[in-house]
């Protein structure tokens, strides 16, 4: 079946390589013209700082670093009523959020949690970003977190607004992404009556959910707010659900705002400090290697400097998980290898195939990364450091194991590496080696646009400071290799659950963390389609959030694993309209422009550096329609269950496999 995109397609293809950490500028007959753009951290000319007031001790909110989002200096909390003043259950709520510091929240409302609702409208600190499906406002809350690293909070009501959050705690959970949820419930009494829009949420996410809470004592409030707090943002991150009945949050009470936290077990199950022991056969197993590789995933995100420090220390080369991208810089020529995994780099995953010693930092050995287990780091004694004892030995046995925090193993370990030496430079010219005959590349079709140019040419114009959020599919998969992420905190993703539609509405929970910061969502047309009713958020809360459409009219990745598993046989993966396949649709710059959005489209690549240009310099929100070839695939790729000697690194959907 062809489609508006496919009618774009020439019939000369040329293949095109991208050097390690170089811009490109392609011309209508392919020529490449490269502009190095200075390696490094690169820091934004604004650094604006999060919107949010951290009254709550440091344990919850430890002193800012280089590597981790800047808060302001704590404010006194001044209370709305008098400490003997009897108020309604709904305030103490609120008022519990302004204790934690919360400033923003993303709630939908609904009839139970209507009177929630009125206590926001009489909060001078908490500003209510109204989501247009409450999907898009735990996505958003997301955005918020992962922009951030503050917990990000989220409201629904009962019933079906409750379970309109499923996928979004889920994907928190899985990413370790800190976030507080709260629902409102059927009145106390009622649960279990099949009322009226009642479902049994906390029941229902117990298993997606780090901790969650159904309120049947109005007192409890204060407590369960800090609790929540306390546990999505200790330990290994993750959403906690406070589930909370109409007729307490209308109930009269005085709050005790000094009630202790009833979390013994948690606490004492939380991650002691590194044994020097462990930290000195860490050291050991560098100083007998001849090809370590360091293996860096999300754990590593607070952890930045102290890693970037290792790595001046030690010598070793960084290859980063999809969830790890930006703790390491992508642009640092000399150590950087990029992704690894099912679509990292042919360099990176060669690095871990033929290391001796593999560093896993902060990751969990997840099944994109490693394909066929018994396959992966064959050669390699593996040292395994992780926040969270249940993926230590989950799904890949360590000869060093160390429970704790990243960020405290990084400073241990480069404090007692200050007096020793290490030189893998040989190593490193053998993986430069791989560089050069493995580099980065993409086809180009006639005039038609490559993705990848485009995620490019936004990477130079941007000088690679934008927060990045992503859909899920090839969009992702591009915008993960081709922009050069060089801090935390600056790639939003779904990695482990992969949630389509959270592209958008994450980039709204950015534009509110980070509201100097430029936001632009790279999406797919699939995965835009499924939230984007949030426009009109963008819209109404003038967010200056920018998007960036990679429009093939297909479900991109689907197409992919038809044309190379399934004879090319389209199993429902064209998202066109079949009657009109010349014609693009959805048309989504009229979408843009029924919520008051400037957008245009660009299927030309010689248009496209001046689309995107105008995209950025046009204040507020925008959309960019840009069409792209349907047929080109995402590479390299080791297949599903395979390993680093079936990677896949040419061909596209012109060929038969």
């Amino acid at each position: 079946m062809a489609s508006a995109a496919a009618n774009a397609t020439a019939t000369i293809c040329n293949h095109l390589t991208v050097p390690a950490n170089k811009n490109i500028n392609l011309s209508s007959n392919a020529t490449l013209l490269f502009s190095p753009r200075k390696s490094g951290l690169l820091q934004s000319s604004s650094r604006r700082q999060c919107r949010r007031n951290p009254v709550v001790s440091s344990l919850l909110y430890p002193t800012p670093s280089l590597s981790e989002p800047q808060t302001p200096k704590p404010i006194s909390f001044v209370p709305r009523f008098a400490s003997d003043e009897p108020r309604k259950g709904c305030d103490v709520l609120i008022e519990a959020l302004e204790r934690e510091g919360v400033t923003d929240v993303f709630a939908y409302p609904g009839g139970a949690t209507l009177e929630i609702h009125q206590a926001l409208t009489r909060s001078k600190i908490i500003r209510n970003i109204l989501p247009r499906h409450e999907q898009g406002g735990i996505f958003a809350a997301e955005g918020y977190a992962r922009a951030s690293g503050l917990p990000g909070v989220c409201i629904a009501s009962s019933g079906p607004g409750a379970t309109n959050l499923m996928s979004g705690l889920a994907d928190a959970l899985r990413d370790s992404i800190p976030l507080v949820a709260i629902t409102g419930q059927v009145p106390h009494k009622m649960i279990g009556t099949d009322a009226f829009q009642e479902t049994p949420i906390v029941e229902v996410t117990r298993a997606i959910t780090k901790h969650n809470y159904l309120v049947t004592d109005v007192e409890d409030i204060p407590r369960v707010v800090h609790e929540a707090f306390f546990i999505a943002n200790t330990g290994r991150p993750g959403p906690v659900l406070i589930d909370v009945p109409k007729d307490l949050q209308l109930q009269m009470v005085i709050p005790d705002w000094n009630q202790p936290m009833r979390l013994v077990g948690y606490i004492s199950r939380l991650p002691k400090p590194p044994n020097e022991v462990y930290l000195e056969r860490v050291l050991s197993l560098i100083e007998e290697s001849k090809k370590p590789v360091l293996y860096v995933g999300g754990g590593c995100v607070n952890s930045s400097q102290e890693l970037r420090r290792f790595v001046e220390l030690t010598g070793i080369p960084v290859a980063s998980t999809l969830m790890g991208l930006g703790s390491f810089p992508c642009s640092d020529e000399e150590y950087s290898l990029q992704m690894l995994g099912m679509h990292g780099t042919v360099y990176a995953n060669y690095a871990v195939d033929k290391s001796d010693l593999l560093l896993a930092f902060g990751v969990r050995f997840d099944d994109r990364v490693t394909g066929k287990l018994e396959n992966f780091a064959t050669r390699a004694k593996i040292v395994h450091v992780d926040i969270d004892s249940a993926e230590i030995g989950k799904n890949k046995q360590p000869n060093v194991a160390i429970c704790a925090d990243i960020k405290l193993v990084l400073q241990k370990l480069n404090s007692m590496l200050e007096t020793r030496k290490s030189d893998f430079s040989a190593w490193r010219q053998e993986l430069n080696q791989q560089k050069a005959k493995f580099p980065m590349s993409f086809n180009t079709f006639g005039s038609a646009i490559p993705p990848q140019y485009a995620i490019l040419v936004l990477d130079e114009l941007t000088r690679g400071n934008a927060i990045i959020s992503v859909g899920v599919g090839q969009h992702q998969m591009w915008a993960a290799q081709f922009y050069k992420y060089n801090r935390p905190r600056q790639w939003l993703t779904s990695g482990g659950f992969a949630a389509m539609g959270f592209g958008l509405p994450a980039a709204i929970g950015a534009a509110v963390a980070k509201p100097d910061s430029l936001i632009v969502d790279v999406d797919g047309d699939g995965s835009f389609l499924m939230n984007v009713q949030e426009l009109a958020t963008v819209r109404v809360e003038n967010l200056p959030v920018k998007i960036m459409l990679l429009n093939n009219q297909y479900l991109g990745m689907a197409v992919q694993w038809e044309d190379r598993f399934y004879k090319a046989n389209r199993g429902h993966s064209y998202l066109g309209n079949p009657s009109k396949s010349s014609e693009i649709f959805p048309d989504f710059v009229k979408f843009a422009e029924a919520c008051d959005i400037p957008a245009a489209r660009v299927s030309k690549t010689e248009d496209l550096r001046g689309a995107i240009q105008e995209m950025l310099e046009t204040p507020g929100p925008y959309l960019l329609d840009v069409i792209v070839p349907y047929q080109e695939h995402v590479l390299p790729m080791i297949p599903y269950g395979g390993a680093f000697k079936d990677v896949i690194t040419k061909g596209d959907g012109r060929s038969l496999y």
